[in-house]
């Protein structure tokens, strides 16, 4: 996977802010399968939310009058994202979700910078392993850790499994992020990955949901459901997915899947600002955690800590010996 191409060390404003946005449609994602699990089996309810991103995707695609790509080589790296970037994490965290809180699956998947710092090191030339980020990986996770709780109390049987399923997602999301980088290279509008992703892993999906799942026998889904399935295929895949590949061209796949980090963020905030929630201490202790481990993570907000620092030390001695020894003697 080692490759050329060069990616933005710090993201910029505009960056943040997307990375941002893109926390809150996959913080939504965790609401949405757990309404949706209630009426459809796992492999069922990743399958349509792809295939309908898919389609939703598609249909953007011929009003901009963009063309799907036809080259093999193309269609066979969108497989394997696909595979790695939606069929075996949305299936592994579904079912985790089957078996444990969404909250506690939220808390799992921020494990993915961890995964995606130490592949990245190993797998790509400009994304190495450094001090400030293995420091603000460690910072974050503490920081979710901490917003959440007690709600991660290891468990056991069912409840062991399910934690481990959403491990194994976010070690998957991670080898995606690092393989995702090729399609800069490509030159692919991120409209084109993202339909050619999700259309790749509904190929995948379709035959392992009729033969596992038999949809064709479950009963009718309610409109709680369905409204959950738009969601989460508008939201969290179709719209998701275009930003995720705008941005890993752009700051590369360490600072992409930092939105892992923010996801249980955002979902607090918004459960205070929709559903009227409390907002606790340790919530506001675990975001400054996370909030230091971002800036650690970037690399600016130490620098100019570091460049301050060391500009206040000259400062002071180049001021005049009389100035000091006026201060002596007062």
């Amino acid at each position: 996977m080692k490759d050329a191409v060069r990616i933005h060390k710090t993201m910029t404003r505009r960056d943040w802010g997307l990375l941002l946005f893109l926390s809150v449609l996959w913080g939504g994602s965790f609401f949405f399968n757990e309404v949706a699990l209630a009426e459809l089996p796992p492999l069922t309810l990743v399958l349509l939310r792809v295939a309908l991103a898919a389609a939703i995707l598609r249909a953007v695609m011929r009003l901009k009058g963009i063309a799907m790509p036809r080259d093999p080589a193309i269609w066979r790296a969108f497989l394997a994202m696909g595979l790695l970037n939606n069929a075996i994490p949305f299936s592994l965290i579904v079912w985790g979700q089957s078996h444990v809180a969404s909250g506690v699956a939220a808390i799992m998947n921020a494990s993915t910078p961890l995964f995606t710092v130490l592949l990245a090191h190993r797998l790509t030339r400009d994304e190495r392993l450094t001090a400030g980020r293995l420091v603000g990986v460690g910072l974050g996770l503490a920081g979710v850790a901490v917003m959440m709780g007690g709600a991660v109390a290891g468990g056991t049987g069912a409840a062991l499994a399910g934690q481990v399923a959403c491990l194994a997602a976010a070690f998957s999301y991670a080898l995606a992020g690092v393989y995702g980088r090729r399609f800069g290279a490509l030159g692919l509008p991120p409209l084109a990955v993202a339909t050619g992703q999700v259309t790749a892993s509904s190929l995948i999906l379709l035959p392992l949901a009729l033969l596992v799942d038999r949809p064709w026998t479950l009963a009718a889904p309610g409109a709680a459901t369905l409204l959950a399935l738009a969601g989460v295929a508008a939201l969290s895949t179709a719209l998701a997915y275009v930003l995720f590949f705008r941005l890993l061209a752009a700051a590369g796949a360490t600072n992409l899947l930092l939105v892992t980090l923010l996801i249980p963020v955002t979902a607090i905030l918004l459960g205070v600002a929709v559903l009227g929630e409390t907002l606790l201490p340790r919530h506001l202790a675990g975001m400054a955690l996370i909030g230091l481990g971002l800036a650690a993570i970037d690399g600016r907000p130490p620098a100019a800590a570091i460049r301050l620092a060391r500009r206040g030390s000259r400062d002071s001695l180049r001021a005049p010996p009389h100035r000091v020894e006026r201060e002596e003697t007062l």
